[in-house]
């Protein structure tokens, strides 16, 4: 190939460089994945590393590897003899099997995707390579034979694309997502091979002239060739297709909701009207009979962390609070909504909630749009213990199916509360994402409190330490900050807290 590539493209290369014992790609549909596992396969089977046992779901597919590692094996000048096509007993059934023999003295054998088949195999070092693993039958039978492998110090590795939403592919991808399963995980979508030069290498193969404006116009022509855009997102984006049902089943939220209040503001036009001063001195009064009581009533030996999801006037902004147990489990103790407050009374009050929280750890809020005054005033104040959270398809492929684990699995206790509820009902599968849909999920709201929550459980999760202090009360502060202005310290020392 002269198109100036690397033989294996990028993410070919981070495939066959991983080094976990279990690894699972989700990938698009011909991207020369497993013609690069065979390239590995050959060199681990060459090199004496271990024999490795290839299994996918038609015959077509298996005659199609081992072709692949015979070619392989020619290219990089590796010592295997003829692929043997051979009728061989396992459990008292005849199956059809492909092998090569490796003068190091192992094996690359391909066989029928039937886990009998492998509950023989795992010597220390071996390979078992599940291809296109969402089509296998009985896909959860034949993991458990595979992952055995592992515990003689072979490696499984599972290659697929797609093939719907309750398929045990898709399943074994959304346990890895929601840390569940401690295994490596690739994503490869069309996009992404087309970036690392899938379509030069492509027009090399096939003679023709590659230019930049090839790539775009050959992905259009491959999108085109689908009926629908449900099915090229499956095929070609590693977008699984489902239903319109929610993420959130009713019963789970309701099976994890305790006791403990919902708290919230709604700004007046007199309220707004007024000075900032005043405005500040009348929020103060409120935070300190509504929050001050619940915040008093907090574990003082545990550790807190806090998400927010903002909104000036249209939505609710949310604040949830969440108290992280002696089993790790999170608890929400109450939710504050505000509606219709000032960007600087918000700060207000979220400041009150953080400076009160024992051991605070963590917080992280919702940096899009006005949320990004609110986001960067807490990073100011906290430090690097807070994060401003841009709220992405990748974040929410990453973090809500382990928020939704976090439910599944017992550990989030969130506030009885029917618009609770309401709001992690709204949540659905877009584009193959667990996220918000746009526009209003109910009157007035946004799927607000479920968004604070899953940021409170992300903040949770992070590598922070408790922060302790005392906080300074106004005047104080003002003392304070003039101190250390005279000593040539800026503003930033206080996170700018008198605003």
């Amino acid at each position: 190939m002269n198109d100036g590539l690397p033989i294996l493209l990028d993410y070919q290369r981070r495939w066959i460089e991983e080094t976990a014992a279990i690894a699972v790609c989700e990938k698009a549909r011909r991207t020369g994945f497993s013609w690069a596992d065979a390239a590995e396969r050959v060199v681990h089977a060459a090199e004496g590393r271990g024999s490795v046992y290839y299994m996918s779901y038609n015959k077509d597919m298996t005659e199609t590897y081992i072709g692949d590692c015979a070619d392989w094996a020619r290219k990089l000048n590796q010592a295997v003899g003829d692929v043997l096509e051979e009728t061989v007993v396992e459990d008292d059934r005849e199956i059809l099997r492909f092998r090569i023999h490796c003068a190091s003295g192992r094996d690359i054998i391909a066989l029928p995707s039937n886990p009998r088949v492998l509950r023989s195999k795992g010597k220390p070092g071996d390979v078992v390579v599940l291809d296109e693993a969402a089509f296998c039958d009985d896909l959860e039978e034949l993991l458990k034979a595979a992952i055995a492998v592992t515990q003689w110090g072979g490696q499984v590795r599972i290659i697929s694309t797609h093939n719907g939403d309750d398929n045990p592919f898709n399943e074994l991808v959304t346990d890895i997502r929601a840390g569940r399963q401690p295994y490596a995980l690739h994503r490869v979508t069309l996009d992404d091979a087309i970036a690392d030069g899938l379509v030069r290498r492509i027009c090399s193969v096939k003679g023709v002239e590659w230019k930049p404006e090839t790539d775009p116009s050959w992905r259009a022509e491959q999108v085109a060739k689908y009926r629908s855009s449900d099915a090229a997102d499956e095929e070609l984006f590693c977008i699984p297709r489902r239903g319109a049902g929610a993420v959130f089943p009713r019963v789970l939220v309701e099976s994890r909701m305790h006791e403990a209040p919902v708290i919230r503001y709604d700004g007046s036009g007199d309220f707004n009207m007024l000075a900032k001063g005043l405005r500040s001195l009348e929020m103060e009064t409120w935070l300190e009979e509504e929050l001050g009581p619940l915040l008093q009533r907090l574990a003082p030996n545990r550790r807190h962390v806090i998400g927010g999801d903002f909104a000036r006037s249209g939505d609710l902004s949310v604040y949830a609070p969440l108290e992280i147990g002696e089993t790790l489990k999170r608890t929400a103790p109450f939710l504050l909504e505000m509606h219709n407050v000032p960007h600087v009374q918000q700060v207000q009050a979220v400041r009150y909630i953080c400076d009160r929280l024992p051991r605070f750890s963590g917080g992280a809020f919702d940096a899009r749009g006005n949320g990004s005054y609110l986001a960067e005033e807490m990073v100011d104040a906290y430090g690097s213990i807070v994060e401003a959270v841009m709220l992405s398809e990748a974040w929410y492929r990453e973090n809500m199916p382990r928020y939704k684990a976090a439910f599944e699995d017992d550990r989030i206790a969130v506030p009885r509360n029917d618009d609770v509820l309401d709001d992690h009902r709204a949540i659905r599968m877009v584009r193959g994402i667990p996220r918000l849909p746009d526009g209003q999920t109910a009157a007035g709201r946004h799927g607000d409190s479920a968004i604070a929550l899953a940021l409170a459980w992300y903040a949770s999760e992070q590598d922070a330490a408790p922060i302790e202090f005392e906080t300074l009360g106004p005047r104080e502060s003002v003392a304070a900050i003039d101190s250390y202005v005279g000593h040539g310290l800026g503003r930033g020392v206080f996170g700018g807290y008198l605003q």
